[in-house]
């Protein structure tokens, strides 16, 4: 058997055919494919002699197939059904928020935004499957860089060329202070109230120690610093009397329990912008800044919408 090369089968060629064999005259076939008789019967002739075969038996008075012309246009049909799936496919893809979507979510966001999120997203993308991380910004974007997620929940700005970041809202930050602490009388702070040895941090990674810090004007490194490997625990400490700390909006929810132990207290201008960030490669860019319009319009309660 002689080899034919796949470059010399065109599927036009086969759609002549095709029509031929339907309307089984040249002069229609031609006009429906919109090409002239005598190209339309000179591709088919190509495509005869490529494929070693006689398509028709044609004379003055008809245009039949030959058996093995029947037998291989039901298979060109069927090349035709093939390629005009896979068009169809193109045209209307899943798009990412169909299917599995890989989403990781910066820890100190993740617990607090993420149960308010997924009932949203079910009632709104019934199809979304959604594989969740939560973890520190760094190994979240370098699985973004590597392909192993798909988007991530950052507090901006991020650094890097690869990724391209939008806005999605912006989160306030409140002190919260032992009750028994001076600062608890204080109806609003101001960073440099902060400024003190009973500050309490996060552990280097987590994104919320580098903006405590910058907001209250203090280095990256502060001697005899304590610190808390979570958010969790941030709060432990502070509800033991340890000392105080900048707590986001979202992570106050359900701490009534804490009433008597932790007082929370206004910190006008003092907060974080949360975006999404994808590799600036991935072909599904507008659909993710439609996704994060979509979130701008759904913010959390004591959240803002930020606008690109």
């Amino acid at each position: 058997m002689s080899y034919i090369p796949l470059s010399g089968l065109s599927l036009r060629d086969i759609e002549y055919v095709v029509a031929v064999d339907d309307l089984r005259n040249f002069s229609r076939a031609a006009e429906r494919c919109g090409v002239s008789q005598a190209g339309l019967s000179e591709q088919v002739r190509k495509l005869e002699s490529l494929l070693g075969v006689v398509l028709f038996e044609r004379t003055r008075r008809h245009v039949v197939p030959t058996p093995d012309g029947a037998r291989l246009i039901t298979m060109g049909r069927d090349v035709l059904a093939a390629a005009r799936t896979m068009i169809e496919a193109a045209q209307i893809r899943s798009g990412p928020l169909e299917g599995v979507l890989r989403i990781g979510v910066i820890a100190t966001l993740g617990p607090y935004y993420v149960p308010s999120l997924l009932p949203l997203l079910r009632r709104t993308y019934p199809d979304l499957k959604l594989h969740l991380t939560d973890s520190q910004t760094s190994p979240m974007l370098r699985m973004l860089q590597q392909d192993d997620l798909d988007l991530v929940f950052v507090a901006l700005p991020v650094t890097g060329d690869s990724f391209h970041c939008v806005p999605v809202f912006e989160e306030p930050f409140l002190a919260a202070v032992p009750t028994s602490h001076p600062l608890a009388q204080k109806k609003t702070m101001l960073m440099y109230d902060l400024e003190g040895p009973d500050l309490l941090l996060l552990e280097e990674g987590h994104c919320l120690r580098d903006q405590a810090l910058a907001l209250c004007g203090m280095a990256s490194k502060h001697d005899g610093q304590r610190l808390a490997t979570s958010l969790e625990m941030l709060w432990h400490m502070i509800g033991a009397g340890e000392g105080y700390s900048l707590i986001p909006q979202l992570a106050l929810r359900n701490r009534g329990e804490w009433d008597d132990l932790i007082s929370v207290i206004p910190l006008p201008d003092a907060g974080r912008i949360i975006g999404l960030s994808w590799r600036k490669t991935d072909p599904r860019g507008p659909a993710f800044t439609e996704f994060a319009r979509f979130l701008r319009e759904h913010v959390p309660e004591g959240c803002h919408a930020v606008s690109e």
